[in-house]
């Protein structure tokens, strides 16, 4: 199963990391090898890609992530993170981990003043 981790209340221009934890058979099964992303609903909009992460590192950014997110993976603790840095309100969403079909139930990440 995947669980996502660390969202919360946070100013504008604000940080904050979010983790996605692999665990259960499918953390030896499939993480070394599958790429891993993070996704994010607003209200009312549909799940988008934010970034990912492939197995050897490659990494890929939405428009709206680049130069402010960065999106990380650590082989021994089965885990990804999103380090997401000036936040801005349009960042506000349920933020969400991918991995090969599994997804987890989603870390709601709220921008605000």
């Amino acid at each position: 199963q995947l669980m996502e981790s660390g969202g919360g209340l946070v100013q504008p221009e604000g940080s904050l990391t979010l983790s996605c934890v692999v665990s259960g058979s499918i953390s030896d099964r499939l993480f070394p090898h599958s790429t891993v992303g993070w996704y994010r609903r607003a209200a009312g909009n549909e799940r988008d890609l934010v970034a990912e992460i492939t197995s050897w590192e490659a990494t890929t950014y939405a428009d709206s992530a680049k130069g402010r997110f960065t999106i990380t993976r650590d082989s021994k603790k089965k885990t990804v993170y999103l380090r997401m840095t000036k936040v801005k309100p349009e960042d506000t969403a349920r933020y969400y981990c991918f991995m090969k079909g599994h997804w987890g139930q989603g870390t709601q990440v709220t921008v605000s003043s």
